[in-house]
């Protein structure tokens, strides 16, 4: 069970360098043997037990952080300004500091629970802070800024990929479809998202392959 995080975490890398970094299909090959050797190397001269470095944490929350506020902000147009609650919790996203951002985005709601995108970032950030799971507080924020919303994919984007991130990418897929179907012909947005369910269901096929026995 000790190597089964660690596999997981390859495999949500790569599905984030295809789906979120759009990886074109050509370089999937790579990308995989790639983790592969990583995890070989790891299993040679990895140390488990000790800590990572903190400058190294730092510098990928940080970059993780500046990515979902944009991947967020793709979902509004530019004449859509957030509140300035939000820009203020955005900041503290950037940083990788969800608790604040979230505390932030109350805010946000408590002066209009009708701000979409108030729902929306706290979801996100309510997520961010459980690691990666989804708790029922961000479903609830996921689903509140969807029924402000309905025409906005933003919501069944980002809800879809924290199933991806747990596991269940046929509910993503439900998602994503469901988000392309009551979008606008003409958002800004719905290009990316249709790239991103192709790519998904090109992922989900090549799971679905069966696998040469060993001769």
């Amino acid at each position: 069970m000790t190597w089964l995080p660690i596999i997981l975490l390859a495999l949500a890398a790569f599905i984030a360098a295809v789906i979120l970094l759009r990886l074109p299909r050509t370089m999937w090959t790579l990308l995989g043997a790639t983790l592969v050797f990583g995890l070989a190397g790891y299993a040679m001269q990895g140390s488990p037990g000790q800590d990572s470095s903190p400058k190294a944490a730092a510098g990928s929350e940080t970059q993780s952080g500046e990515l979902l506020v944009s991947a967020r902000r793709e979902f509004f147009g530019a004449g859509q300004l957030p509140s300035r609650w939000i820009m203020t919790g955005d900041g503290f996203a950037r940083r990788g500091d969800y608790a604040q951002a979230s505390g932030l985005y109350a805010n946000a709601i408590s002066e209009n629970p009708s701000d979409t995108e108030a729902w929306l970032a706290t979801g996100i950030a309510l997520v961010e802070h459980a690691e990666g799971n989804l708790t029922p507080a961000a479903i609830n924020a996921f689903e509140r800024a969807a029924e402000l919303q309905p025409e906005n994919g933003g919501a069944r984007y980002f809800l879809g990929l924290s199933w991806l991130r747990g596991g269940e990418p046929a509910r993503t897929r439900e998602l994503w479809v469901e988000a392309l179907e009551a979008a606008p012909e003409d958002a800004e947005w719905r290009g990316d998202l249709q790239m991103r369910l192709e790519r998904l269901d090109a992922l989900l096929e090549m799971a679905a392959m069966p696998t040469d026995p060993i001769q």
